[in-house]
């Protein structure tokens, strides 16, 4: 039975507006894994509440979307998928769809049309990378530093990480080789477009690695989103790599000492999968869930919570002000044009295809 067919079997799909109501031959209760701390915040109010209140499912948190594809390769060799949808970025879902893991979605069948009447294929355009991603959010990875500890001349550039002489102590950088083996590319002299085709050599990942080596004994490794943020709030690191959104709530929303370095900013894309292999009542519910919480309003809403940039062309214009501070979300995106005037585009189809490789490499760096 083809997915379509699948669902049509077994949901009963009406919508109300942009509401999804779901007949009874569905699960009842869902496992949905994400990133935690105040992302996973702006999903349970953008989708999460709203949905639970319209059909009656639970949710089950998960934060474990870090540990995504070995957690599903180990729950398909087990035959045992505990998840039913997982918030994965855009590298990892190409990994997953390549391996047999996730699903295969026909977004112009299985996701709402935009609200300006476009399909759904239209609306995410080509941030649909993977036959097997629904497009969620556009993010970026940058810096946030204390302004309390820099002195009278903060960092303009992420090359500030590299110079300890001109601010010493210590730094947290994200516990895997993206984003770390590009900057120090970057700060080592590598024009920003011949980056990729350097890491692809030996020579050019020994060039990142020793460029890291130089810093490596003044870093925290974080492995969770969170993990910086409380670093910076605690002032246990001078500056630190994390998400936008996360240094957005701790500057903006708890008003902590921190400033944000958006030079370099990694631009990435992040969405859902779900995992193959489930049941039909599973399935069915996951992809009724997929079809609320990826259509316009429902993306546009998570930005109130969040400076994030929702997927959907036709959710921009209806990104509006802080659920609560009632500020403008815009001017705090990653694609405003202030804050985008140096940014890095981040190759996720040359990650899917060398992260294994590099990973392996890196842990093994680490532990020298």
């Amino acid at each position: 039975m083809t997915l379509t067919k699948a669902l049509m079997a077994t949901s009963a799909l009406t919508l109300a507006g942009s509401t999804a109501f779901a007949d009874g031959h569905m699960a009842d209760e869902m496992t949905i894994v994400s990133w935690g701390g105040a992302y996973s915040a702006s999903q349970q109010a953008a989708y999460h509440d709203p949905y639970m209140e319209n059909t009656g499912v639970t949710i089950i948190n998960d934060e474990s979307s870090n540990e995504a594809v070995a957690k599903l390769r180990a729950m398909n060799e087990a035959g045992n998928v505990t998840w039913d949808v997982v918030d994965v970025v855009a590298s990892d879902a190409i990994r997953l769809c390549d391996e047999g893991l996730a699903m295969e979605i026909d977004a112009d069948e299985m996701l709402a049309d935009g609200d300006d009447g476009s399909t759904a294929s239209e609306d995410f355009g080509d941030l649909i990378v993977s036959d097997c991603f629904i497009p969620q959010i556009v993010y970026s990875t940058t810096a946030g530093y204390r302004t309390d500890l820099v002195g009278d001349t903060p960092p303009t550039s992420i090359c500030a990480f590299f110079d300890l002489e001109a601010y010493p102590g210590m730094r947290s950088l994200e516990k895997r080789p993206i984003n770390n083996m590009e900057w120090a590319l970057l700060c080592d002299g590598v024009a920003k477009e011949d980056v990729y085709d350097v890491l692809e050599t030996e020579e050019g990942q020994a060039q990142a690695f020793a460029k890291l080596d130089t810093i490596k004994d003044s870093v925290v490794w974080w492995s969770a989103g969170a993990d910086t943020p409380q670093l910076l709030a605690d002032g246990e690191v001078v500056m630190g790599t994390t998400y936008n959104g996360r240094l957005f709530s701790l500057i903006v929303e708890q008003e902590q000492p921190v400033g944000m370095l958006w030079d370099a900013q990694v631009f990435d894309l992040d969405g859902w999968i779900i995992p193959a292999g489930l049941s039909p009542e599973r399935e069915a519910r996951a992809l009724d869930y997929i079809r609320f919480a990826t259509d316009t309003q429902r993306l546009a809403d998570q930005a109130k919570y969040i400076s994030y940039g929702p997927a959907r062309a036709s959710s921009a214009p209806l990104v509006g002000q802080h659920a609560t501070l009632g500020i403008d979300m815009a001017p705090h995106m990653p694609t405003d044009p202030a804050n985008a005037t140096n940014t890095f585009l981040y190759n996720y189809e040359w990650w899917a295809d060398y992260r294994d490789d590099l990973d392996a490499k890196f842990q093994s760096w680490l532990a020298q």
